[in-house]
């Protein structure tokens, strides 16, 4: 198939948090800037080092698996709510999201949560929408006053056992 000859702008994307109970607590992040950036993407998710012979490099190999960054900002509605799902509540499992199952599993010391960004491209003649998915995502969500108030989120996704990170 052709590539899509139609640019992503930022009206084309939505993008999603969740946790992973069984019918997952959702949010659909509203009124967000269209500024999604994903910085670290690679083969397989993996460091690469060089292997020296006396100085001289002969080789490369794959090493450890490598987060990814990103980070987004949001217009704010509201801080935190015990039923309506925030991004603070997202990311910090508190609010409606304080009953959720981190990614990393029920019994996890760290709270993460899947995030995916889609991008819209049916409408465009694609088969199929764009997809990135960032299944172990952990963020500090900073707040600034403002014309309008705005929130700034910067995470890490997490490659476990080597999965964790996919795009479509």
């Amino acid at each position: 198939m052709a590539l899509i000859s139609v640019p992503f702008m930022p009206q084309d994307g939505t993008i999603t948090i969740e946790d992973a109970t069984g019918a997952p607590i959702s949010l659909t992040v509203q009124y967000e800037a269209g500024d999604l950036s994903i910085d670290g993407f690679q083969q397989d998710n993996k460091t690469v080092i060089p292997l020296y012979d006396r100085g001289t490099i002969f080789g490369l190999r794959k090493e450890q698996d490598e987060p990814v960054t990103f980070s987004f900002s949001a217009i704010a509605t509201d801080i935190t709510d015990a039923t309506e799902k925030t991004i603070i509540d997202a990311f910090n499992k508190s609010g409606a999201f304080a009953s959720g199952v981190s990614t990393l599993g029920a019994n996890a010391d760290v709270w993460a949560v899947k995030m995916t960004w889609t991008g819209e491209q049916t409408d465009f003649g694609a088969g199929a929408d764009s997809t990135i998915t960032l299944d172990y995502c952990v963020a500090k969500v900073a707040f600034q006053e403002g014309a309008p108030a705005q929130f700034n989120i910067s995470g890490t996704a997490y490659p476990i056992n080597g999965s964790g990170i996919s795009y479509a």
